[in-house]
């Protein structure tokens, strides 16, 4: 069967922004930058709506707009510090008495700051190249040596898989993205001492869960909420079944951790052993 080169073309889907404007300038320029067909965009006004999306779902990167501080501003700065897998950007006019409030945006951690009349034609670019997904899917762009994913097949579906950046992804996803049969996928990733495709979906699932749970403003139900996990407990159990630990423990391992943990024996299905006919 003849397959075309998939692995630069492998569809991933839309970036998720968390945008928190009161100025309706700034909601204008957000607007414009990042149309709904490219970009998932959230926007709100408070801080209140702004932490309930942070708990609702994965955000790739959230956007700030400090150009008209409140008394919900200083709150907004700290989080940056709770959530540090998500990159946060301040947005303001950086007139002369903006000075301070960047200032405790770079103190908190800020990732970048966009300034209002300067940045309106790169702001989709500058917001958009630290997100959360790009990053995961840049830093495990090529197959941990360990797993033994070298044919052209794993690797493009491994690279499907974390352009996703920890989302499900089911098996009929990945092969249509390959432009191929979903039996055919899954016979040929498997093939001589490669792990099982279901089982590396979930593993890169738990290896993004584990970059979330080193936030400090996250607990359990909520990295496994906005993974889509069906509930903690799915979360738990495949955290178990897939890396031998539970997902209170993810925080403190890395990702070579993880994979060392799935090789172990975890890395394909177990066949239930074969009955002896009695007689």
């Amino acid at each position: 069967m003849r397959r075309p080169p998939a692995a630069a073309e492998a569809p991933a889907p839309p970036a998720t922004l968390l945008a928190l404007a009161t100025r309706e300038r700034a909601r204008a320029q957000v607007r414009q930058a990042f149309p709904r067909h490219r970009t998932r965009l959230v926007l709100v006004r408070t801080l209140k709506d702004f932490v309930a999306a942070l708990h609702r779902e994965l955000v790739d990167v959230a956007l700030v707009d400090v150009g008209a501080p409140n008394d919900e501003t200083p709150g907004l700065i700290e989080l940056a510090r709770e959530y540090p897998s998500t990159p946060f950007i301040a947005q303001t006019p950086l007139r002369a008495g903006d000075a301070s409030i960047v200032g405790r945006c770079a103190a908190s951690d800020f990732a970048d700051v966009v300034i209002d009349g300067i940045d309106d034609a790169l702001l989709r670019d500058l917001v958009l190249r630290s997100c959360f997904t790009r990053r995961f899917s840049d830093a495990l762009q090529e197959p941990p040596a360990p797993l033994q994913l070298n044919a052209s097949i794993q690797r493009d579906a491994w690279r499907t898989l974390v352009a996703h950046g920890g989302r499900p992804v089911q098996t009929a996803t990945l092969a249509s993205a390959l432009r191929i049969t979903r039996e055919h996928l899954s016979r040929a990733f498997a093939h001589k001492d490669a792990p099982n495709l279901k089982r590396v979906i979930d593993l890169v699932r738990l290896l993004a869960a584990a970059e979330l749970a080193k936030n400090p403003g996250y607990d359990v139900g909520d990295v496994a909420r906005v993974l889509e996990f069906a509930s903690s407990s799915h979360l738990s159990t495949t955290s178990l079944r897939i890396v031998g630990t539970r997902p209170t423990s993810l925080a403190r391992l890395r990702a070579v951790d993880l994979i060392d943990r799935f090789g172990q024996g975890r890395a394909r299905s177990r066949k239930p052993p074969r009955r002896t006919p009695s007689h």
